[in-house]
């Protein structure tokens, strides 16, 4: 029984991947090795609008299928991989790249991180330090002081005030 277990699963292991590996293709139509190479080059380095998290090679999104699209057409076009780069950025903004330049206005995309961590390691310095202060315990009068001597001696208790 194990066997049969094993067998399937590895079955249905190689089904998916083989699955998976066809899909993330982005395969130019025309028979030069070249131009498919170029475009999927190209594919890998812009990102799909729709997943945000996948290239337009690796997405099965409408808008990543007409993107690899435009690019296989801008390819037979006989247009530079930059001008393409440079079309698809003009078209839909920096965030089509994987790799975005830094700009006016990237910086925060690419400082955001670094000024999230210092604001948060400001805030915990400022959190330790105020409950370090907090935490003294207030100066005892020599009244109490001596107040709390007899009670911890057990020695009997003054009459209050």
């Amino acid at each position: 029984m194990s066997l049969f277990k094993a067998l399937v699963t590895i079955l249905l292991g190689l089904a998916f991947s083989t699955t998976a590996l066809a899909a993330g293709t982005a395969v130019p139509t025309e028979n030069d090795p070249v131009a498919q190479k170029r475009a999927v080059d190209l594919t890998e380095q812009l990102r799909c609008l729709v997943c945000q998290n996948q290239s337009i090679a690796e997405s099965n999104a409408d808008l990543a299928l007409d993107l690899r699209r435009q690019v296989r057409e801008q390819i037979a076009a006989g247009r530079t991989d930059q001008q393409i780069i440079d079309y698809m950025v003009a078209r839909y903004g920096d965030f089509v790249l994987y790799k975005p330049p830094l700009r006016a206005s990237t910086v925060l995309l690419w400082a955001g991180p670094g000024v999230l961590l210092l604001a948060g390691l400001v805030l915990l310095i400022r959190h330790i330090r105020s409950r370090r202060s907090a935490g003294d315990a207030p100066q005892l009068s020599e009244e109490d002081q001596a107040r709390a001597a007899e009670l911890l001696a057990g020695t009997p208790q003054r009459a209050s005030r």
